[in-house]
Formats: structure tokens, C-alpha cells, sequence
């Protein structure tokens, strides 16, 4: 049940290939192409709510899931180490990223990086829903990239470092975040590979990834998308719901048919059938008695020939 054909996890894996690599680009990837330093500059992570909803759907989602669960191989143990391995310089990578956000939002219109950091992200859940879609669509780098030339405004720019210890905190604890789902994925590998649909989850998490957007727009959704990824994993399980011990210990009796409902054949009920259709000993007494019948009429009607000799004149 825990094979998937996520568009973006297939794409990374034809690229870099093995298992610790595309993990670990799977979960860098916002802070490579640049959508984590455009949410910080957004404003995403002003509160540790928002924070464990981003790193949930940003350095978790279901390209994460769809990586350990379809794509690595051992033993949750293993698969476990790996995520420690790829997550804790993620940890490190985001915090840095956060302490030069100030430096790099100096140099760029607030405004205008915050609506292409929301579509940027539209992409991203566009590209998880469906592939097809994704095709007509331009890599996420290149949005942002573009989001960068648009936004420039080098007037006021200046190396300034992040003096908000809360706000680096917040987005460390994304990070943090978004390992400990990964992690969590790893050590219950073998439950969910029996009863997790991914791509159910795919879908589900798409929607919640889309909503993300209209919240940094000023929409009011607040935790929405948090709320859609947890009910979208909940529906993901495929939990076999059967009866208890007791039920399954008694055998099951065949159903009794009512009185008159039974099978029927040509001749009408079942007793009547049985009543007319004569037995095997009644057949033969019938026969004998029509043997006796026969030779006791021949006996009592003599044949045509007989009376003819007996009746005939004598000098004839």
C-alpha cells in the first residue's frame, strides 16, 4: 500500500539517486531554492504555531514521507539514522538562514517578495497533486528567482545581522519540527507501509500546502493548513476495523430457510414432490403385479386361437 508516485520525490531520485542523497535534498530543498528565507522575510514564523505548521509542510509533507516509505530500504533503525544524519545540519542550515534574513530583506521589497514567496509555494502543491500539472509549471528557483529581480531595492541595503533570538529559535524549531516528523515516519515504517495509502496523503497534504499561501497573504485561514494536513493523514490510514474475539470465535451457521420459502421443484413444495414421485420398490411391486395381471388375463381370455380350435366342428 506504501507505494507512491510522487511527482517531485521521482524526479530528485532520477537526479541524485540513493537513498541517504535524495532524503537529504528532499528536505533541503527550501533552503536551497530559497522558499524557507522568502517565508521567514513573510513573516511565517512571528509565533511557535506557525512555526510547527511550517515545518511540517515544508520540511516534512509528503515528498518526505513518500522517500522513507517507498524509496529507502532497512530497518527503521537505519532509516532512523539516516533522518538524524540529513536533519541535524538541516537544524543548523535553517538557523543561519534566519539569523541572515535581515540582510537579505534589506536588499528586497517586503511586499513583493511575500507574493511570490505565496506563489512559489502555490507551485510547489501544484507539482505534489499532480505531475501532469507540474509539467506546465516553472521550477520553484526560477519563481523565486524572479521573485528576487522584481523585489530588488539595493537604496536601503545593509549586512545586518538577525538581533531577534526568538525569531531564529522559531525557525530552528521548523527544522526541528520538520525532523522529528521524519523521524517519527521512520520508526513506525513498518505499520504505516501496511496501512498508510501515500498518495491519499499526497493529496491531502497538496490541499493543505495550498492553503499556506492564502494565510501569508493576509487571508483569514490562521492554522487551516495544520489543521487540513492532520486530517488528511488521519484519512490516509487504512485501519482494518473487524469485529471482536468473541464474534470470531463462534462459527457461523448456514441460514434456515423459512417454513415454505425452501427450494421448489417443477411439480410444486418439496413434500409433495417426495409424495408423488414414486420409489424404486413401489416401481417393481407395480411391475410384478402388472406380470401377475398380465398372465392371469391371458389365463382368464384365452387367445383368438384357442377359441377358434376349440369352437371348430369336429370333422373339421
Amino acid at each position: 500500500m506504501s507505494t507512491s508516485q510522487h511527482p517531485v520525490a521521482l524526479r530528485l531520485e532520477r537526479v541524485v539517486g540513493g537513498d541517504a542523497r535524495l532524503l537529504a535534498v528532499v528536505m533541503m530543498l527550501p533552503l536551497i531554492d530559497g522558499v524557507f528565507p522568502a517565508l521567514i522575510l513573510a513573516g511565517a514564523l512571528n509565533d511557535p504555531l506557525s512555526a510547527v505548521q511550517v515545518g511540517l509542510l515544508i520540511f516534512g509533507g509528503s515528498a518526505t514521507v513518500a522517500v522513507i516509505l517507498a524509496e529507502m530500504d532497512g530497518t527503521a533503525r537505519e532509516q532512523a539514522a539516516i533522518v538524524l544524519l540529513v536533519g541535524i545540519p538541516l537544524i543548523l542550515l535553517a538557523a543561519v538562514q534566519a539569523v541572515l534574513a535581515p540582510a537579505i530583506g534589506s536588499m528586497l521589497e517586503d511586499a513583493i517578495i511575500t507574493r511570490f514567496a505565496a506563489l512559489v509555494i502555490l507551485a510547489i502543491a501544484a507539482k505534489t497533486a499532480s505531475a501532469t500539472i507540474g509539467d506546465y509549471l516553472p521550477n520553484p528557483a526560477v519563481i523565486i528567482g524572479l521573485g528576487l529581480v522584481a523585489s530588488v531595492d539595493l537604496t536601503g541595503a545593509s549586512f545586518t545581522l538577525m538581533t531577534d533570538p526568538e525569531l531564529v529559535a522559531h525557525a530552528a524549531l521548523a527544522a526541528g519540527v520538520g525532523v522529528g516528523f521524519a523521524l517519527s515516519i521512520a520508526l513506525g515504517g513498518p505499520f504505516l507501509r501496511e496501512y498508510m495509502d501515500i498518495d491519499r496523503f499526497r493529496f491531502g497534504s497538496a490541499v493543505a500546502l495550498g492553503l499556506l499561501p492564502l494565510s501569508l497573504l493576509g487571508m483569514a485561514f490562521g492554522q487551516a493548513p495544520l489543521a487540513a494536513l492532520l486530517v488528511a493523514g488521519l484519512f490516509a490510514l487504512d485501519l482494518p476495523l473487524e469485529r471482536g474475539s468473541d464474534a470470531d470465535a463462534e462459527p457461523e451457521s448456514p441460514p434456515t430457510p423459512a417454513v415454505g420459502t425452501g427450494p421448489l421443484t417443477d411439480g410444486g413444495a418439496a413434500g409433495s414432490s417426495a409424495e408423488d414421485e414414486p420409489s424404486a420398490t413401489a416401481v417393481d411391486s407395480d411391475s410384478d403385479s402388472d406380470s401377475d395381471s398380465d398372465s392371469d388375463s391371458e389365463d382368464a381370455y384365452p387367445s383368438d386361437e384357442t377359441r377358434d380350435a376349440d369352437e371348430r366342428a369336429p370333422w373339421l
